[in-house]
């Protein structure tokens, strides 16, 4: 007898996960970040591939690297917490303070 997939609430914090977009249908219809995800899944895929020639890894590398770090700026921006650039209301200027 087969048994059944049993059904579960999912818990506040975990969400399904979409399947990942090709670079193309990330371009056409994404935003920057799933570019940028889809073009790290594709680096990481030909740097795992046994086939790829050692010549081109250090250039996937530093590539790789490269777009870790727009991913970061990007989810950095988005977060008000860990943004450099402060929200604060505009104080009313009394005249003094020089």
């Amino acid at each position: 007898m087969a048994s059944k997939a049993s059904l579960r609430a999912v818990p506040d914090g975990e969400r399904k996960t979409e399947s990942p977009k090709s670079i193309l249908e990330s371009a056409e219809a994404g935003s920057r970040i799933d570019e940028l995800r889809a073009m790290r899944r594709r680096l990481a895929k030909a740097m795992d591939d046994p086939n790829t020639p050692a010549r081109d890894l250090a250039a996937l590398s530093r590539r790789q690297l490269e777009i870790g770090r727009e991913i970061e700026a990007i989810e950095i921006a988005e977060d008000e917490d860990q943004s450099v650039i402060a929200s604060d209301d505009d104080e009313a200027w009394d005249g003094t303070g020089y």
